[in-house]
Order: C-alpha cells, then structure tokens, then sequence
C-alpha cells in the first residue's frame, strides 16, 4: 500500500451502504482531494459505487449519486465500505460475495465505522486487528469471538484497514496518505481542515471515564471501569465496594453525591445501554441479548427495558414478543425507576 508522486494514480474505490455515515465518509474522502491539491497533481482518485448501483441514502437523509454497481477493480485499488447504521442490513450475499472476490484478486480493502462488520461477515478480518465505533463494539464482540477487536481509532494491519467513523476517517487516511508520499504533505492537508495535532492509530477512541463522567475520584472511576468491563455478568456492590476498599455504605454515598443515583441504578443504565445497542445493530434473539446484559430472566428485562426507554425490547426490535421463560436463580432485581 505505498505510491509515490510521478507514479500510476491510487485508486479509491468506496462502497456506500444504505444509512451510511456521511460525516465519515466525507472525513475520508476530503483529505485525498487536499492532498491533490498540495502535490499538484491528482495522485489519487476515487469511484462511488452501491450495491444497486442506485443513489444511496445518507444517516441524514441526503441522498448521493455512485458511478455504477459492483463492478471488478485493479488489484491495486483500495476498497472502502463506508458503513452506519444498520450495517448488519447492508451485509447482502451479493456484497459480501464482491468484496471476498476483490480481496481474492489482491485488493486492499478497508472500512469506515460499521463497515468493519460487513467486513468482518465476509470473513476479511480473520487474523487481523481491526476496530469500529465503540458504540458497536458489544454487538461486534457477541458476534465475531475470535477477531481481534481493538478500541483505537483506527487499525492498519497489513491490507486491511479500518476505523472507528467520524473525524477518526480523517486521521485514518492520513496516516495512509503519509505513507504513500512525503509525510510533509500532511502537515498542509491538517492545516487546511483545521485539524492539529493528526492523531495516531494508538489514541483510543473514547474519552477517559473521568471526562465522561466529569468526576476525577479515583475509587469512583475505577468502579465504573470494572462495571463497565463486567456487563454480562454483573458484579454485587459488596464485592465493588470491596475492591475500592470501602463500605458498601460508603460506596453509596459517593454515588449519591457525584452521580445523583444509586450504584445499582447506574449500573443497570450501563447494562441497559448495552442492550438496547445490542438489539439495533444485530439480529441476536432477545432473549440472548438479555443474556449477554446479565440478566437471567427475560421477564424481568423487558420490564427493566420497558421502565428505562418506555418501551419494550420486542418493540425496539421490531419483533413479536416471545413465551416468557422461568428466571434463573439468583437473579438481580434491581428497579429502574
């Protein structure tokens, strides 16, 4: 994947899927425009195609024009699938069908946001590290057990690269782009987006919980990062207490007073957050994303969802209510309310 200035044009090639992200992909697309125009001369270009080879529709709502189908590339052109929501959708047999073959004839081949799942269903990122938007990581995790999932911006392994969406597609094709040709060309292409210091795919892509949070106690942050690494099996407050070496009364007064909720209550938030995420960006039952949320009763989920979002998780999902099962012992009653 390196190019040089006088060499063949790089080609870009970039697969937008239905509700794709357009702040990604404009993030993505600009700097080799930039970059053009600092190197005066057109060292890249690049190719919109769709499924369908029909306008594809934006996250917000606009719609853009591609220049043809799923059509063969170079083996030296590089593919991007600009993804978004509702990326599991957009992960056809014909799509994925295309993309093993352009890796197959030696396409480097990457991903914008969700578009690492599409990637990932086509089987293009066994062994390789990858990473996505954080708010989609659970879901990718429950679904792909054995790719290395990372919570940086961006990964570049080999002929394989993809990032976390946003502004992180800017940082991202940088990086490519200073590798392709003199790393000072970045430095112009920054300057003109307003986007110093370029930012490294070692960043991680989620701010600390401290500045989530607003609150630097340290016994607080670590609590929140051990509930927030056990969501699936939930951990009891004496044991959170415990490991912060308080009391669990102790524990709930701190939550009290910079959280304004109980440890439990903040805790199952967490848990629901991920449920909810779970149900919009897989096709896992409800039953198995209860599961995986730490609850053990599907009955008193639903219920815990429903008080949370108003709304039940069969609605969210769109699906019809199934058979309630009996709870398993020991399961957590928390309200929500």
């Amino acid at each position: 994947m390196r190019g040089s200035v006088g060499s063949e044009p790089i080609h870009y090639v970039f697969l937008l899927v239905e509700d794709f992200s357009m702040i990604a992909f404009a993030s993505a697309i600009e700097p080799l425009r930039l970059a053009n125009r600092g190197l005066g001369t057109d060292l890249y270009n690049w190719t919109l195609v769709s499924a369908t080879g029909e306008a594809v529709r934006a996250s917000c709502n606009v719609s853009v024009e591609v220049a043809s189908g799923l059509v063969d590339v170079r083996r030296d052109t590089r593919i991007v699938v600009v993804g978004g929501v509702n990326a599991h959708k957009a992960a056809t047999k014909p799509v994925l069908t295309w993309l093993r073959k352009q890796s197959r004839l030696g396409a480097p081949i990457g991903a914008l946001c969700t578009g690492s799942l599409i990637l990932a269903k086509a089987g293009l990122l066994d062994d390789r590290r990858c990473t996505i938007h954080w708010e989609n990581q659970a879901a990718f995790s429950e679904e792909f057990l054995d790719i290395e999932l990372t919570n940086r911006l961006f990964e570049i392994d080999g002929d394989r690269f993809t990032c976390a969406g946003g502004i992180a597609a800017t940082d991202m094709m940088l990086t490519l782009i200073a590798r392709d040709v003199d790393p000072g060309i970045v430095s112009l292409v920054t300057d003109q987006i307003v986007h110093t210091p370029l930012r490294g795919e070692r960043e991680e892509q989620r701010l600390s919980v401290p500045a989530r949070i607003g609150v630097r106690h340290p016994k607080l942050v670590s609590i929140i990062q051990m509930m927030e690494q056990n969501l699936e099996e939930p951990i009891s407050p004496s044991i959170l207490a415990k490991h912060a070496q308080m009391s669990t009364r102790q524990l709930e007064r701190l939550f009290r007073r910079y959280l304004d909720r109980s440890p439990k209550r903040y805790y199952m938030e967490l848990r629901l957050q991920k449920a909810r995420n779970l149900l919009l960006q897989t096709e896992m039952s409800v039953i198995n994303v209860a599961l995986a949320s730490g609850f053990t009763s599907p009955s008193h989920f639903s219920k815990c969802y429903r008080a949370y979002f108003n709304r039940t998780p069969y609605r969210e999902r769109g699906s019809p209510p199934v058979a309630a099962v009996e709870p398993v012992s020991g399961e957590n009653t928390v309200k929500v309310g």
